[in-house]
């Protein structure tokens, strides 16, 4: 591989001559225009991107920020793969590049971004695990970097979000299981400060309240968003003195975990514990008796994040004037198998039809 140096040495120009004929300038003759183009290709010379980003100020790197944890791995199930396969879809269009920034769990995502932020190495950022006050919105804000957040937080200021309706799932979940006749309706909610949990936790109660149920704080259980999360969420559902007989996952992979502890014990999903999920796993696809559960397609989440980042970019605003909007997410739910039944009578109900709810935005 050749420097621009050395391809002018090989041509017998100056070095100035191949630098506006590679970055097509008016001033240089189509003939010398094709001699360098076909040397730059014979001798494979690369233009040094870093040097031209820096004159320029700008890298054409865009960074997506993801928790690097065990438990953030296994939940994730393709998750960030169908998501940057439409981030990318949007991003090729203007020659952008997308590049994972993985945080260990062991450091505080605010310090890590802040080691980011420092080498310029991104020129706008997707950040995600959003907690309750999250200090890399401030950070990100002070800095003059354009961001969005997968995910809302109570942080202060105007910035751009795309979130999932966990308000929608919650209540949706809890109305279907109500109408079947359940009254002891437990839920899973992660054992971080993640601001989802919170949202979810306070929208089932308020799904609770308009239906005259009470709110039983045993009934919530606490585990980390794995199948072992399941797995344990299912084992201290059946220590209760008063089992459920129900129960809503608020991550997708934890129906793996939860059906393998019910099963060891003899309870039978579907039959003796109605079960509603998150998101169709591709690896939960294959249960029996089939979940039933909330899902949504990746990639045009991540065309809409992509979207509404660039909306809120200067330089490629006026290519998406309509995105600039925070989103709540829709999900679909997908009836299956793994609540249809009633609790008094044991019986189950099969119904073909598929519910969904309407989107919902919020202008900013």
């Amino acid at each position: 591989m050749k420097g621009i140096r050395q391809l002018a040495e090989h041509l017998d120009i100056s070095i100035g001559t191949v630098s506006r004929a590679l970055n097509g300038k008016p001033d240089v003759n189509e003939e010398t225009r094709r001699r360098v183009l076909a040397a730059a290709e014979e001798l494979g010379y690369v233009a040094n991107q870093s040097g031209r980003s820096l004159r320029q100020g700008e890298t054409k790197v865009i960074g997506l920020m993801i928790e690097s944890s065990t438990e953030a791995v296994e939940n994730a199930d393709n998750f960030f793969i169908g998501v940057t396969s439409g981030l990318q879809s949007v991003f090729a269009r203007h020659k952008l590049d997308l590049v994972m920034l993985p945080c260990p769990s062991d450091e505080d995502p605010h310090e890590y971004l802040k080691r980011i932020v420092a080498r310029r190495i991104v020129d706008a950022m997707i950040i995600s695990n959003m907690q309750r006050i999250d200090r890399r919105i401030d950070l990100l804000s002070r800095a003059k970097i354009p961001f969005i957040a997968v995910g809302r937080s109570l942080s202060p200021g105007n910035f751009p979000w795309i979130d999932l309706d966990f308000e929608g799932v919650a209540d949706r979940a809890v109305e279907r299981l109500v109408a079947r006749g359940h009254r002891r309706i437990a839920i899973t909610a992660p054992s971080s400060e993640v601001n989802l949990g919170y949202v979810f936790l306070e929208s089932y109660r308020r799904a609770l309240e308009r239906r005259g149920i009470a709110f039983d704080p045993s009934l919530v259980i606490r585990v980390k968003s794995s199948e072992h999360g399941g797995y344990q969420a299912a084992h201290e559902l059946l220590v209760l003195k008063e089992r459920p007989t129900a129960v809503i996952l608020i991550y997708e992979l934890m129906a793996i975990g939860l059906y393998r502890r019910l099963m060891e014990s003899g309870v039978m999903p579907g039959r003796d514990l109605a079960v509603i999920g998150f998101r169709d796993a591709p690896r939960a696809r294959f249960l029996q008796p089939s979940l039933s559960c909330f899902r949504m397609s990746l990639y045009d989440l991540g065309i809409a994040l992509g979207r509404t980042l660039l909306a809120n970019m200067p330089a490629y605003r006026q290519f998406y004037p309509d995105d600039g909007r925070n989103v709540v997410w829709p999900l679909e739910l997908v009836p299956g198998e793994s609540d249809a039944f009633d609790p008094g009578t044991g019986e189950k109900e099969f119904e073909p039809e598929r519910l969904s709810f309407d989107d919902r935005t919020v202008e900013f």
